[in-house]
């Protein structure tokens, strides 16, 4: 039986062939490594001194800095991810080092966020272990199952101004301030460690710009990376499809090629997101690093198999809300309004809405 500590399951035995290839690109590269922090770090701390010098000229200034200083943390939080999951640097002090200076930058403490994350991992695309890592996604059984409460509750998360918009700035200002009840010791002083270095960061730089001026900045910064970065965790795992199944049919290898898309975005987009857009690639090996996530999606014809989502198609993920188990897709609301026709009619073989 797994545990928490343990929950990626090992692929199957028959895909040795891909597992060999993933092999390569497992191993890290400390150079590239270096230099990603450098033009990650060094470009993001040079914007808050032009943030420093702009606040004494206009805001006007100072508010298009913010916004592409949110566009670097996005990056910085690929760094942070790949330390989470032991890839960044070969060594696990490295690893864990920085892993912590980037998670005080986009306030996500690091011990704690890894074992969520290492959940999300080993779950995606199981419908019965939905809940810890992912969007709130039911199926079309459990929500015309649902109270009209919980319908609104649902309607509402999955708004998108709520979920691109308000969900990511609460979900790195105040959620990740507090452990799950559920979490260790180790993770559970991870969020009190990362909560001291946070507010010492936020009390030098309110003496340095004033407090106000500070907190702007940082809200503008944090609702760019934290809207990007649910938008592309979202995009990852709710598209045309997508993979789902229950525990008992569930796969490994199907869930990582299947159930993560490959979105393929513009070079510009591609860097500042980390590369994470080759989501297939990272759920198949998590111990793959951002900078070779590409290299390895070009080694096998196997991995190109699988169907892009471009920068404009991805938009129609916005319209998918439910999974549907008897079509194996996800859906809008407007297929609940063709059930409830297609109950009218007397249609059996359509589940029963609730009034």
């Amino acid at each position: 039986m797994k545990t928490e500590s343990n929950l990626t399951p090992d692929p199957p035995a028959d895909n040795a062939a891909w597992r060999k290839i993933v092999l390569q690109y497992q191993k890290p590269s400390l150079l590239r490594a270096l230099w990603q922090i450098i033009d990650t770090l060094v470009p993001y701390g040079l914007l808050w001194y032009l943030m420093y010098v702009s606040l004494a000229i206009s805001w006007w200034l100072v508010v298009p800095l913010a916004v592409l200083a949110g566009a670097f943390l996005v990056r910085m939080f690929i760094i942070f991810h790949d330390c989470g999951h032991g890839s960044f640097f070969k060594s696990r002090v490295a690893n864990d080092l920085v892993g912590f200076i980037a998670g005080i930058l986009t306030f996500t403490p690091y011990y704690h966020w890894r074992w969520e994350h290492a959940i999300h991992h080993g779950a995606a695309g199981d419908l019965d272990r939905r809940g810890t890592g992912d969007v709130w996604t039911l199926t079309v059984q459990e929500y015309l199952e649902s109270s009209r409460w919980k319908k609104f509750a649902y309607r509402l998360a999955r708004n998108p101004f709520i979920l691109f918009v308000i969900a990511p700035l609460y979900l790195f200002t105040i959620r990740q301030r507090f452990a799950s009840p559920k979490a260790s010791r180790r993770e559970r002083h991870s969020v009190y460690a990362m909560n001291a270095a946070i507010l010492a960061m936020a009390v030098g730089l309110s003496w340095v710009f004033g407090f106000k001026a500070y907190l702007l900045i940082q809200l503008i910064a944090l609702m760019t990376a934290g809207g990007a970065g649910v938008w592309l965790f979202y995009v990852q795992h709710q598209f045309e499809g997508v993979y789902w199944d229950r525990t008992e049919d569930w796969s490994f290898t199907a869930a990582a090629l299947q159930g993560s898309s490959f979105y393929k975005l513009p070079r510009v987009l591609q860097w500042f997101s980390g590369n994470i857009g080759f989501h297939h690639i990272h759920h198949l090996s998590p111990r793959i690093p951002n900078y070779n996530l590409e290299r390895c999606h070009r080694a096998d014809p196997l991995f190109q198999t699988v169907k892009p989502i471009t920068f404009f198609s991805s938009f129609k993920s916005f319209t998918f809300r439910l999974w549907d188990e008897k079509r194996r897709k996800l859906v809008g609301y407007r297929h609940l309004r063709n059930l409830r026709k297609a109950e009218r009619r007397g249609d059996s073989d359509q589940p029963k809405t609730r009034s």
